[in-house]
């Protein structure tokens, strides 16, 4: 009998994935509604397209075709002055719904004011999103959201190595988003790209892209919550570099003794990093080395500001990995875990044993919130409908690393050859993935010769991965946002020159 139903049940499974692939992928078709928003106690009123815009083949048949939400103020006449924001996300996987409809967007999902999901879910107005002053525009790479590869007139689908990979990745972006701009006349617009995690990497390749192959030069870009970008975190530097992030999360959960717990959480960071450039990094340089006495003072050091104990830290030749610290630090006092992405979420193992968390807490809670707002809002608010997936979470693997990550340099490179453009780096203390310490790193190796530092800023948030979800740093950060995009956008009279 069990092998009956075990057999029906594959049965059923095939047939419903036959059917899901029979579900027709729109090339190019959109649905536009009109809608207003308060935002700064200003009326706003706007035009959502959402749709699809193909990505084309050098014979110019379509192999793809990329799902995307275009918000545009409709009370603006000449829109030549009007910054025009193109939004990605990471992953590489990633759908463009995190920053949709949490951070710039101007509906966001219904949770409490620390981020954390509450029922029912919904969707809620943004009295902070940026359309106040840039259009915005979400783009959900292939197989992320609702887009997907198209098949030929033989029914044959492209080869996937055409759009998975750091470089694929950046051409064809690059490519739709030239299609875009011209369809949509914003070729006058001051125009930013804002990418999050992956999404930075993506973004800063853009930048010399779209530079190089389509002549188009950008105002700012965007950075929130940065991978390495190209600049390698490896061997003492990357070890060394942990520790902030470790004070920050003890800091957050009290774990900390108490001359440094009752300081403001700032106070502590800067302390800490100072110790972290020029202490603890020489002693780590110099391994099995390093003379007893001042390994055991680097030990005691680690301790007094990560919460861990002296014990874990000598146990790993004071190279202890983040997984261990999610796992470890509330241990013996709650037997609980804290978050990947945002250490302030705590999780729950099965055991108290063992090296790293059974799961991530905080995406885990996440999902709760994100997954039906983004569903109902595009099929009942943006009135589009379709039978396809949001994928969350798309196939995107293999993804192909083999050509080199130079993204971090291509955003220099684009910098250096074009004095308009800006950066800014946008970090949450508590992110243990993507850590508030490495993207200064990264903001660092972007001006080793010192001369960007006029265009070059960053901001840091008492959050996680997705600062925004956080109330107090949604505010702070959009209006942070709000301020990088007025301020550079006033440069263009100037003209690009040194």
């Amino acid at each position: 009998m069990k092998k009956i139903v075990n057999l029906t049940l594959f049965i059923l499974f095939l047939s419903l994935q036959t059917e899901a692939q029979k579900i027709k992928v729109p090339v190019d078709t959109t649905v536009v509604t009109n809608h207003t928003t308060v935002i700064k106690g200003k009326t706003i009123p706007y035009k959502a397209t959402t749709g699809f815009q193909p990505v084309w083949n050098e014979m110019r048949e379509p192999i793809a075709s990329l799902f995307y939400t275009y918000y545009k103020r409709s009370d603006i006449k000449n829109d030549e002055n009007r910054p025009l924001l193109i939004s990605f996300n990471g992953g590489p996987g990633s759908a463009s719904v995190w920053m949709h409809v949490a951070y710039t967007g101007p509906r966001i999902l219904k949770i409490d004011d620390e981020g954390f999901p509450i029922q029912p879910y919904g969707i809620k107005a943004n009295p902070n999103s940026v359309l106040d002053v840039a259009d915005i525009v979400f783009v959900n790479p292939v197989n992320t959201g609702y887009s997907r590869m198209i098949e030929d007139k033989e029914g044959k689908l492209p080869d996937k190595k055409m759009f998975f990979g750091v470089n694929e990745d950046i051409t064809y972006l690059a490519e739709w988003i030239n299609t875009f701009v011209t369809r949509n006349n914003r070729w006058r617009s001051p125009k930013y790209l804002i990418g999050e995690s992956y999404g930075t990497t993506r973004v800063s390749g853009l930048a010399l892209e779209l530079q190089n192959s389509h002549w188009m030069y950008l105002n700012g870009v965007i950075l929130v919550s940065p991978t390495e970008i190209g600049f390698k975190f490896a061997g003492p530097v990357e070890v060394a570099n942990r520790l902030p992030y470790f004070t920050a999360a003890a800091w957050y959960h009290k774990m900390l003794p108490s001359e440094l717990q009752n300081k403001d959480l700032l106070e502590v960071l800067t302390e800490v990093e100072d110790y972290t450039i020029n202490q603890l990094l020489p002693v780590i340089v110099k391994g099995g080395y390093l003379d007893t006495t001042k390994k055991e003072e680097a030990i005691t050091k680690m301790a007094y500001y990560s919460g861990l104990s002296k014990k874990t830290i000598r146990q790993n030749n004071l190279d202890v990995p983040k997984s261990y610290f999610w796992k470890d630090l509330l241990r013996e006092k709650e037997g609980l875990t804290i978050g990947r992405l945002d250490s302030r979420y705590k999780g729950m193992d099965i055991k108290e044993s063992g090296d790293s968390p059974d799961y991530n807490s905080e995406l885990t809670a996440w999902l709760h919130a994100f997954t039906p707002a983004i569903n109902y809002y595009i099929g009942q608010e943006l009135n589009f409908k379709t039978d396809l997936k949001y994928n969350m979470f798309g196939p995107v693997r293999p993804w192909d690393r083999t050509k080199g990550n130079n993204t971090g340099e291509n955003l220099r490179k684009a910098m250096a050859m074009n004095a308009n453009l800006h950066t800014m780096i946008q970090s949450g203390y508590y992110d243990g993935a993507t850590t508030y310490f490495n993207a200064k790193y990264v903001m660092w190796q972007l001006n080793t010769n010192g001369k960007l530092s006029d265009r070059l800023s960053f901001k840091g948030y008492r959050s996680g991965h997705m600062m925004y979800l956080r109330n107090e740093d949604l505010i702070k950060a959009n209006e942070d946002i709000r301020s990088f995009i007025t301020t550079s956008s006033s440069n263009i009279a100037k003209g690009s020159k040194y």
